[in-house]
């Protein structure tokens, strides 16, 4: 009989036990004061084009004039460009062309950089703005209200001008005496601190060329267009550097950059002569007219 009641005793430990075990786990998954924080919304962009196949031929051939010198297998060879090496191709990839010619010769490179969150309390697009924000800084540029993206809001026309002369007052005097690694865009690795002072001449030289060029015409406006600055109609936020450079005694050359995003990715486009005769200035004006066409059709390439 003591067993038979012992039994029941224990039998009904093991279901008290039970009921209240499930009854806790129901408390603990619903604490009071807390709160669930969903997640930030993913990227538009999951993947990468195909970098050496984003840019047309025909337009390939209008920006490396000296292939047209080659035979027809060596011009497919310039056309198809050099992929460049990356350790994620989910999350970078690019290419570069070059052409020759007696001369001179032209560079292009672009750049994809897909970014990925890894907060989720920070959406992609937000983190690839923070990135792009640290570029725009970079080449010493800085947009109006302290915001990349306020070029979203400018579109409309409101703030074109207070967005222009702001940008070119930023830019308008550090390039003379700044670290040429800062502008890691645009500097070629070659160029050392060392070369302030020659540094400071081809700013010079950069800034009197393009005034030469444009103000009997405009009264100087032209030529102030051709400064660095923030560019309000290139995807989500863009910008755009022109570097002029001289390595010593060598032939001068000059690299614009244009930079843009669009959602949760980056585009860098890089182009660059270089006269084989150092006395010769690339026209600024000319470079940066192609830069930001190949940068619009990429534009289109993503929205499609």
């Amino acid at each position: 009989m003591a067993h038979v009641t012992g039994t029941a005793l224990l039998a009904a430990f093991v279901v008290g036990c039970s009921a209240d075990t499930g009854t806790g786990g129901s408390a603990a998954d619903g604490k009071p004061g807390e709160t669930s924080v969903a997640a930030a919304a993913p990227g538009k962009y999951r993947t990468l084009p195909e970098p050496c196949g984003a840019v047309a031929t025909s337009t390939l051939k209008d920006l490396l004039p000296g292939a047209a010198e080659l035979s027809e297998e060596q011009q497919q060879k310039v056309y198809e460009g050099t992929a460049a090496v990356t350790y994620n191709t989910d999350r970078r990839v690019g290419c570069n062309w070059k052409s020759e010619d007696p001369s001179s010769s032209h560079t292009l490179s672009i750049d994809f950089e897909r970014v990925v969150s890894y907060d989720p309390a920070v959406s992609d697009d937000d983190r690839a703005r923070e990135v792009y924000t640290k570029k725009e800084t970079s080449a010493g540029l800085t947009s109006p209200s302290g915001s990349p993206d306020s070029a979203d809001g400018g579109k409309d026309g409101s703030t074109d001008g207070s967005k222009s002369d702001s940008t070119k007052g930023t830019k308008s005097d550090p390039p003379a005496d700044s670290d040429p690694a800062s502008h890691a865009l645009t500097t070629p690795a070659s160029t050392s601190a060392s070369e302030g002072g020659s540094t400071g001449a081809t700013a010079d030289e950069h800034t009197d060329g393009n005034t030469g060029d444009t103000t009997d015409d405009d009264t100087g406006s032209s030529a102030e267009n051709l400064q660095p600055r923030v560019l309000d109609d290139l995807g989500d936020s863009a910008f755009l550097d022109d570097l002029l450079t001289r390595a010593g005694s060598t032939a001068q050359h000059r690299t614009v950059s244009v930079v843009f995003r669009t959602s949760n990715v980056i585009v860098t486009v890089e182009y660059t002569e270089q006269p084989a005769v150092s006395t010769v200035v690339p026209d600024s004006k000319e470079l940066q007219e192609k830069a930001q066409a190949v940068a619009r059709n990429l534009v289109d390439k993503f929205s499609e």
